[in-house]
């Protein structure tokens, strides 16, 4: 029996009304994701990139159309269910780092543990552990204004790390970042999808398309391409 997706998506629309006209963010969007694929998300401003990162991290529920997590179907839950389900099962990531500067690395990593309850020696073990695996062994106790740019990012990422997410959702991950470092955070989303996590990435850059395993391209709220990466890369610089 095939294994069933992380995630899917069928005939998803999402409509948003302004004065006396509907908008039409997504216009049936069916697509699935397999445990431990890497998979960007692209498109330009207004393609509706946004609005799906926004369903598939369950911070938004579609208008229309049946959106699988796991095992979950979302539509219909409640808030706070929701909320549960975004705790539980996903890991975001944020251009903006979103850290608490005035804290060290370590206990930015801890914050997800200690809304779960979690001991305290447990999640300073597991924010060690994460934190390692992003390569800061040695900048734990520092403050993200003693980081650099991608130092913050890899902080970020152990956060969205420690809870063990079924999926980790990316925003955008390299858009603050200049392009070298930017060039060490895809190598990093490689490293942990070789290590079997599954990893979507949204984002408008050709870039990072092309060194992703696969590729989904949006336009006005429809999906024009899902293929290759590098297929999907060249597409976007033609356009």
């Amino acid at each position: 029996m095939a294994e069933q997706p992380y995630i899917q998506l069928s005939d998803v629309t999402r409509h948003y009304r302004m004065g006396d006209e509907t908008i039409a963010a997504l216009d049936g969007v069916s697509f699935r994701i397999d445990r431990g694929e890497l998979v960007a998300i692209v498109g330009a401003s207004g393609s509706g990139k946004t609005t799906l990162m926004n369903i598939l991290g369950c911070l938004d529920v579609a208008s229309a159309g049946s959106y699988r997590l796991r095992d979950r179907e979302v539509e219909g839950l409640t808030d706070n269910e929701l909320s549960a389900l975004r705790s539980s099962e996903i890991g975001f990531v944020f251009q903006s780092f979103q850290l608490l500067h005035r804290t060290s690395a370590l206990k930015n990593v801890e914050l997800p543990l200690v809304y779960r309850g979690v001991r305290s020696g447990q999640r300073r073990e597991r924010a060690r552990r994460a934190l390692e695996l992003v390569g800061l062994k040695d900048r734990m106790k520092h403050r993200p204004n003693e980081l650099s740019g991608g130092q913050r990012q890899r902080v970020a990422i152990a956060r969205a790390l420690v809870t063990e997410p079924a999926i980790l959702l990316a925003d955008e991950p390299t858009g603050n970042l200049d392009s070298a470092t930017g060039r060490e955070i895809l190598t990093l989303f490689s490293e942990l999808h070789e290590g079997g996590n599954t990893i979507v990435l949204v984002t408008h850059s050709p870039v990072i398309a092309a060194q992703c395993p696969r590729a989904i391209f949006l336009s006005d709220g429809r999906i024009v391409q899902d293929g290759a990466g590098s297929a999907v890369a060249e597409r976007l610089y033609e356009n």
